[in-house]
């Protein structure tokens, strides 16, 4: 399950690329935040996820 965890991780964190990118586009500062938001969530995550790889070995 750990794979699928980090596929997820990516995918949304290149949705909070795209959220901020489209918020910058379009000028709206609330959009730009979420997507900013979204990464980081994402970041989170997959440092958890390597923290279990780490302790799995």
């Amino acid at each position: 399950m750990s794979a699928a965890n980090k596929a997820r991780n990516k995918v949304d964190n290149l949705a909070g690329k795209a959220k901020e990118a489209v918020g910058n586009l379009t000028g709206d500062p609330l959009t730009r935040d979420q997507g900013r938001s979204d990464q980081a969530k994402a970041n989170l995550r997959d440092a958890g996820e390597k923290i279990k790889d780490a302790f799995k070995k």
